[in-house]
């Protein structure tokens, strides 16, 4: 028996419910059909370069998947540390998590990585909200 796939559009609507709590302090840098977008909404500077915002997570409906896009563990290693094994079972690469299936354990774990990243933008002086 096949297993059967997925309603994407249904988990991008319960990730992208999930990600709205935090905007603000985050801004919507993004929101068109499959894809929302989540970044700073004041200039940062990094390594002297000056950029208008910075990236902070994404949910992007791709072709088997519900992409998770979490920018902080670019920033700080550390951050891997506060996943959870069963989120990190989901990640491919160093910051795409292939969400599949959601329940409220894996939604209060991307929630508990939310919360991490914005602490740790604002210790950066990053995130000013």
């Amino acid at each position: 028996m096949a297993r059967s796939k997925p309603d994407l559009q249904a988990l991008f609507d319960q990730l992208k419910a999930a990600m709205e709590r935090y905007a603000p302090p985050l801004s919507v840098s993004q929101s068109v059909g499959g894809r929302y977008e989540l970044a700073t909404p004041n200039p940062v500077e990094i390594n002297g370069k000056k950029r208008p915002n910075l990236f902070f997570a994404a949910a992007i409906i791709q072709s088997s998947y519900v992409g998770f896009y979490y920018m902080p563990v670019y920033t700080d290693e550390e951050v891997r540390d506060f996943f959870t094994p069963r989120l990190l079972s989901l990640r491919k690469g160093k910051s795409c998590f292939h969400i599949k299936a959601l329940d409220d354990e894996l939604l209060d774990q991307i929630d508990s990585a939310m919360e991490r990243g914005i602490q740790l933008y604002r210790e950066k002086g990053w995130l000013m909200a």
